[in-house]
């Protein structure tokens, strides 16, 4: 007959201290002594077999539904985590060959008994460190591992003779970042403990003081603090992030050159992205050496971070191809080119408006890649849209498409906006009409009308669409105003 083959264990590392498998009525968690046992079995729950014990202890956990989870189907990880588990569970590490108890019966808050499991050395606590663990009980008596003794000649916190008297702890740290830890020293070596707070436990606790309701109190409070800490250092790294993304995207935004021009600039923009700065739109304006002022707008297809990495590239590109006197079909060419070489896939395009004002203000030259036309406003002239018949495709979508480059009128006083199809495309009221180029025209002849101008009627202009949206729109919206006053 067969030898039979012992069944794989799925922690083959010892839980003393720690009852049977709980049962569903979650019965006390150490096993109950049978009368008559040894005196020193009974305090310490360790029979004379520990392999016995091991295997015991592990058959009991395979056969016990949901002993090592304690988790609610669909809970996340933070909803987990906002407040102490009712049901905790503690690893005590710890070297007591001699079989004496140092951790009392111990119950939660609720009157229930905590789960406690026992670790002789660093490579068994590494095993019975599973997910369900809530707590760690580290007895700074433990012999240090081998590799920390020289942490001193690596230029670690050690003694004068090369050993870290808290080399365990940091060593337990590192091996379970996550987790709560208390630190167990000797009545007479406070100062250890005081250390061992400083280097990353929650608390410490003398080992010859203990009892259970102090215990059970200070491992609750143990597991309450690192999870308050844990929340704060992620709101800490998360409001880092969001600063340095801030000043990254604000220096992407561009800085008009307009020195010794007479006109009056003015912007507006607002992502699509929520909590972003920067979305797929983008504009520009300089002044070149000959007096002409150049203005973009445009508008990348899309509303995420690539989308808005790739504007600003298109950005850059149209301000060093403008100040090297490119403009019209040859700049816009010049500009598909940097798409196509830049964009993530095909599918990509962008749209633009360029417009080049001449150095006495009276006139300009407009070309359109697929782009809304600009609008124009003046003293008894309503506001209205610039001739868009010439209007080219967007960039990206045909090679070797030409742009041709329309001469348009402006007059002596003027406002001329640029916008995003953002502004235009937000719904009017609960419906699904949208505001269109009618209704915006008619909404800037009625601010023309009230005396706005500047960056006074960008403002009443965003707002009142977004209003109009019934709350935030969907897309990003830029607009841009240049004025010229005789």
């Amino acid at each position: 007959m067969p030898v039979p083959v012992p069944r794989p264990r799925a922690i083959p590392a010892v839980e003393c201290g720690q009852a049977p498998a709980a049962s569903q009525d979650r019965g006390p968690s150490k096993e109950q002594a049978p009368p008559g046992t040894p005196p020193a079995e009974k305090l310490s729950g360790r029979p004379d077999n520990p392999t016995q014990k091991r295997e015991k202890t592990t058959e009991n956990r395979e056969n016990t539904p949901n002993r090592s989870t304690d988790r609610t189907p669909g809970q996340s990880t933070d909803q987990r985590e906002s407040a102490v588990p009712t049901n905790l569970t503690v690893l005590l590490i710890e070297d007591d060959p001699g079989g004496s108890p140092i951790v009392p019966d111990l119950l939660d808050q609720s009157g229930k008994p905590i789960r406690v499991r026992t670790a002789r050395n660093l490579t068994e606590a590494g095993r019975l460190l599973t997910d369900d663990v809530h707590c760690i009980l580290l007895d700074l008596a433990l012999p240090s591992p081998a590799p920390a003794r020289a942490s001193a000649d690596d230029g670690g916190d050690g003694d004068a003779d090369g050993h870290d008297e808290l080399a365990v702890l940091r060593h337990v740290l590192e091996l379970a970042p996550r987790h709560a830890v208390l630190a167990l020293t000797s009545s007479s070596d406070a100062e250890r403990g005081a250390e061992a707070v400083a280097v990353g436990a929650q608390d410490y606790l003398f080992r010859d003081e203990l009892d259970g309701r102090l215990l059970s109190r200070a491992i609750r409070y143990a597991v309450e603090r690192k999870r308050s800490d844990s929340a704060e250092r992620r709101l800490a790294e998360g409001r880092l992030r969001a600063q340095e993304n801030r000043r990254l995207e604000r220096g992407l935004l561009p800085t008009p050159l307009l020195e010794g021009s007479p006109l009056r600039f003015a912007a507006r923009y607002r992502p699509g992205r929520s909590r972003a700065l920067l979305g797929g739109d983008f504009y520009d304006v300089v002044r070149t050496p000959d007096g002409t002022v150049h203005a973009m707008i445009g508008d990348v297809c899309g509303h995420g971070p690539d989308e808005a990495a790739l504007g600003v590239e298109l950005r850059i590109a149209w301000r060093a191809l403008t100040l090297a006197g490119l403009c019209g079909d040859q700049l816009l060419g010049t500009l598909q080119q940097v798409l196509e070489h830049e964009r993530a896939h095909d599918e990509i395009f962008a749209t633009l408006c360029a417009v080049d004002i001449a150095p006495d203000g009276r006139r300009a030259g407009l070309c359109l890649a697929g782009h809304p036309a600009p609008l124009i406003a003046g003293p008894g002239t309503p506001a209205r849209l610039l001739p868009y018949d010439n209007n080219g495709p967007a960039l990206g979508l045909l090679p070797g498409a030409r742009w041709p480059r329309m001469q348009v009128e402006l007059g002596a006083e003027w406002s001329l906006m640029l916008y995003t199809d953002g502004l235009i495309e937000g719904h009017v009221g609960e419906g699904r009409e949208r505001l269109g180029q009618d209704g915006m025209v008619e909404m800037v002849r009625r601010q023309f009308a009230e005396g706005l101008q500047g960056e006074q009627l960008l403002r009443a202009t965003v707002n009142e669409v977004r209003e109009l949206n019934g709350g935030e729109l969907a897309d990003d919206v830029a607009v841009v105003l240049l004025d010229r006053t005789p």
